[in-house]
């Protein structure tokens, strides 16, 4: 089995993290294939970095050559995984979803810890529209910025405790969801602190990814993801 991971945004070393992520809980035998855009911005935290991710995923992975058998697409709260369903023949899987799915099996409510205060509502709108926000008990901001939980860890780490802690004491959730990416790996360090289970999307979306493909299954094409209509798209795909 092969299974592209796609970064949202164009910072290599993350989207090496991220595939280094998914290659740890990924079945023998399965192959990850981590994919960074050719354009983007660096870090995706606001709508118009959001869309444009959108656009520069499903460039990447269209004129990706080698074959594979399910996309993941490796932004929480990101656009873009519903054209990409449309696009693809095999299963598309967002760690938006797949987290939050997740979740629902382990307690009654999930809070998701993110970056910033502005990407709550960017998230609270993605889950909706998944049909996954009823059981959220909250989305909470740690106030860092993408690109900080890597230059700063171990005070990235501090933040997101702080408020996967508050998540569970004053917001009632059972369940903690780490809602970017970039926040693959932290798992075990916010488990110590808070006594909860932790959930990485990376992680979750790379188990639903083979699960679908081992009992066959893609995307319905019959009506809402329908392979879109003939006709002239200028410029596309992008030229890198």
């Amino acid at each position: 089995m092969r299974i592209l991971v796609a970064n949202v945004n164009t910072t290599a070393s993350m989207t090496a993290a991220i595939g280094a992520s998914a290659a740890a809980v990924a079945s023998p035998g399965t192959e990850i294939i981590p994919l960074t855009p050719d354009v983007g911005a660096d870090s995706c935290e606001g709508n118009f970095e959001s869309y444009l991710a959108a656009v520069a995923v499903m460039d990447k992975v269209v004129r990706y050559e080698g074959e594979y058998d399910a996309v993941i697409q490796a932004g929480y709260g990101e656009h873009g995984r519903e054209g990409l369903q449309e696009l693809l023949d095999v299963p598309v899987v967002d760690i938006t979803d797949a987290a939050a799915s997740t979740a629902q099996f382990l307690g009654h409510k999930y809070s998701v810890v993110t970056t910033l205060d502005r990407t709550v509502p960017l998230i609270e709108d993605r889950l909706r529209l998944s049909g996954l926000l009823q059981r959220c008990a909250s989305v909470r901001a740690s106030g860092l910025g993408v690109l900080e939980l890597e230059s700063d860890p171990d005070r990235a780490v501090e933040a997101i405790v702080e408020q996967a802690t508050r998540a569970v004491v004053d917001d009632k959730a059972e369940v903690i969801v780490l809602g970017c990416g970039g926040m693959a790996e932290l798992e075990e360090r916010v488990k110590a602190a808070t006594g909860v289970p932790i959930v990485d999307g990376v992680r979750a979306a790379v188990t639903v990814a083979e699960s679908l493909v081992r009992l066959g299954l893609s995307t319905s094409k019959v009506r809402t993801y329908a392979t879109p209509r003939p006709k002239r798209v200028t410029g596309w795909p992008l030229t890198p």
